[in-house]
């Protein structure tokens, strides 16, 4: 017979106590825990072929060591380390009494979750998913009715299960965002390098977390000064990005948590709550205003990128072009002007041409982060994950989605928190789809050139809204053909509303946008120069230049290069899209890095030095019509991502194939729906 110690957990008044006599009956003593005068329960029982030694813990809110019994509780579970662990919670108030179960979920223990008192709970009108909530939170859920004995023997046998299979016990980790979990990993290491024995003792993130709540107990363990230091700056840290100090910052999540789960899975009848953050949660999670709600706050986000990005876009093109113009007459003349070139056209204005669109980016990050930090982006994931249900997905992979505004990179890199790999395949495939901050340089460009002031944020606002409505026709069709399967639920996190901090919103605002800025600094100079010395080699002979105007010079040289030649020769490809070469060679250095579209575009015009956006834009509007912008939006929205995306894609996968899928079906999508469309304009005589 096996001998198997049972800890019984929960908040006082949850019908513990009569749970643990209808598990043991009469063989039961009561005993102080070693050095304290808190008394603990003990009894026996037998079931099959085990012999269950459960202890009945004191009532505590919180494994947090405020209190004497609350420090007994915690000791037992971390030192005595029990083979099965039994959270009691309170079935009439679950969303209160699972503050501490995920706090048990942390330890790693096997843990089962007893909602007593389900029969009270059905009588208030709640109704509750066990199985859903069990393979939500990763845990076994069995109700009972303690006083009757009701559900005892489903929860034996979930003790056996247990005992035979600790697997079947997988608690979900509360994800605590990016900061908190960065700081997270930060002490884990810094614990592992200076105090590993600790370790021995105390799960790795369990402690973790236990510093930066800074309790008293898990402080007084740390003897190492790094470990001390790491600690009291991410306290500080997060202290100062969030304006509030980190044990509640903390535990504003998992009440999300727990909020996200109950959500899904209790139903409420006739109880209805009206504290503040529901009675918003009313309105923002509304079956039939969440949709709307969401779209008109995103149309608000790209009305302010253009309206307020407007002016100091524009300072910036005059900085720009005077920097252009300065080159140009302080780098000395020598023979063919190649040099003065190189740094006026290639350089200043291929990374000038994609810096202007700075304040956009740093507007449109702004009002993300925002949204994110007010804790309304959790609720647009949730509002989203009813129609993910009916595409094949769930909820979870908004969270990537959102992230793809950004940048597609990190995107596919946070796919990593979908568990099921076809989700994961589904979402990475048409991340793309989901336009970039790169892409709005080449929106930026291209929209203003052909639609008036007032049309602005609305168009840029349907590209966005087309990129998603392709992307959710395109998962439909993946999970109907390739990737079929079943969506496994999760827990969708609904965090308290909070007023964001200042320092918060500035620092995410900038951390992408300094990305933006390395970006254009490396990756797009490099790029550019590359394109120049394409685009000006083999160099014009000189007889073809004497006596003709300069910018018929410029035209020739770039007609003749071979960047030239490589436009033209793809040009007949493009051609029924509405494009000729020049749009052909910005296409084709955008493959390399979607910024790169703009000073591509730049450089094929052969501008006069100086020249700044707007003089882009006019030439633009003298040899196309607005058909071909809308073209040119619509290719660059869906077809050829980057180089960077395919390499991530190629990593993330695993394969090339699902890399080359994603490059090849996307470039082909866009080609035919830009046909369709250049096509239809041309046969109706519109925007030619």
């Amino acid at each position: 017979m096996r001998s198997v110690t049972v800890a019984l957990a929960g908040n006082p008044n949850v019908g513990k106590t009569s749970l643990f006599n209808a598990l043991t009956g009469t063989y039961q003593h009561v005993a102080n825990y070693p050095g304290t005068t808190v008394e603990i329960r003990h009894g026996n029982r037998t079931y099959q072929d085990l012999e269950l030694v459960i202890h009945d813990l004191p009532g505590t809110y919180s494994l947090t060591a405020y209190s004497e019994e609350e420090r007994v509780a915690r000791d037992f579970l971390l030192v005595r380390r029990p083979d099965v662990v039994i959270d009691v919670i309170d079935a009439t108030a679950p969303e209160r009494h699972l503050y501490l179960a995920t706090q048990v979920m942390e330890m790693g223990r096997p843990l089962v979750l007893a909602f007593n008192m389900s029969d009270l709970a059905e009588k208030r009108g709640i109704r509750l998913d066990y199985a859903q909530l069990a393979t939500l939170l990763g845990v076994p859920v069995v109700p009972t009715i303690g006083h009757v004995g009701k559900g005892i023997d489903q929860l034996l046998e979930t003790i056996r299960r247990l005992v035979a299979d600790p697997g079947l016990s997988r608690p979900c980790l509360i994800n605590y965002g990016q900061e908190i979990e960065a700081r997270i990993e930060l002490i884990i290491q810094a614990v592992r390098a200076n105090q590993p024995e600790l370790l021995e003792t105390y799960p790795a993130r369990w402690l973790a977390v236990k510093l930066i709540e800074q309790d008293p107990d898990a402080l007084g363990q740390i003897g190492s000064p790094e470990v001390q230091a790491t600690v009291a700056d991410a306290v500080d840290r997060l202290t100062a990005i969030f304006g509030d100090e980190p044990h509640m910052v903390i535990a504003e999540r998992r009440y999300g948590f727990i909020s996200g789960a109950c959500q899904e899975c209790i139903q409420r009848t006739t109880e209805i709550r009206h504290d503040s953050s529901d009675l918003l949660d009313a309105i923002a999670l509304h079956p039939v205003l969440g949709i709307p709600i969401f779209l008109a706050l995103m149309y608000g986000v790209f009305w302010l990128t253009f309206k307020v990005g407007q002016y100091p876009m524009e300072f910036l093109q005059w900085v720009f072009q005077r920097l252009s113009a300065l080159a140009w007459d302080l780098v000395p003349p020598g023979r063919d002007d190649l040099i003065r070139s190189l740094v006026a056209d290639g350089v200043i204005s291929g990374v000038g041409g994609v810096l202007v669109f700075l304040p956009n980016i740093l507007l449109l990050f702004l009002a993300i982060a925002i949204l994110e930090d007010s804790g309304y982006m959790a609720r647009a994931a949730f509002v989203t994950d009813r129609l993910m249900h009916r595409i094949g997905l769930h909820g979870k992979s908004f969270i990537p989605m959102l992230v793809g505004f950004g940048c597609t990179v990190p995107a596919i890199m946070a796919t990593r928190i979908l568990e099921n790999r076809r989700n994961r395949l589904t979402t990475i495939l048409v991340l793309p789809l989901f336009s970039c901050g790169a892409r709005l340089t080449i929106y930026g460009l291209v929209i203003p050139a052909f639609f008036a002031p007032a049309w602005r944020g609305l168009i840029l606002w349907l590209i966005y809204l087309i990129g998603i409505v392709i992307a959710l026709v395109g998962i439909r069709l993946l999970r109907l053909t390739i990737l079929k399967g079943t969506s496994p639920p999760f827990v969708m996190e609904l965090p308290p509303y909070r007023v964001p901090t200042f320092r918060s919103i500035c620092l995410h605002m900038w951390q992408r946008g300094w990305q933006y800025v390395k970006k254009a600094g490396t990756v797009i100079l490099a790029l550019s120069i590359v394109l120049w010395l394409l685009g000006n080699l083999p160099r014009l002979p000189m007889e073809q230049r004497l006596g003709r105007p300069a910018e018929e010079v410029r035209q020739a040289q770039m007609a003749s290069s071979y960047l030239g030649r490589l436009g033209k020769a793809i040009e007949p490809a493009v051609r029924p899209l509405g494009f000729d070469w020049r749009i052909a060679t910005a296409l084709i250095g955008a493959t390399a890095a979607k910024e790169v579209f703009v000073s591509q575009l730049a450089i094929s015009y052969a501008l006069e030095p100086g020249s700044n956006q707007v003089a882009l834009q006019d030439r633009l509007r003298q040899d196309y019509g607005p058909l071909t912008g809308i073209c040119v939006l619509i290719f660059c929205l869906i077809g050829t991502p980057c180089a960077a995306t395919v390499a991530a894609t190629r990593q993330e996968t695993g394969q090339w194939r699902w890399a080359l899928l994603q490059f090849g079906g996307l470039t082909a999508m866009a080609y035919v729906l830009t046909l369709i469309i250049y096509q239809t304009g041309r046969l109706i005589g519109w925007g030619c």
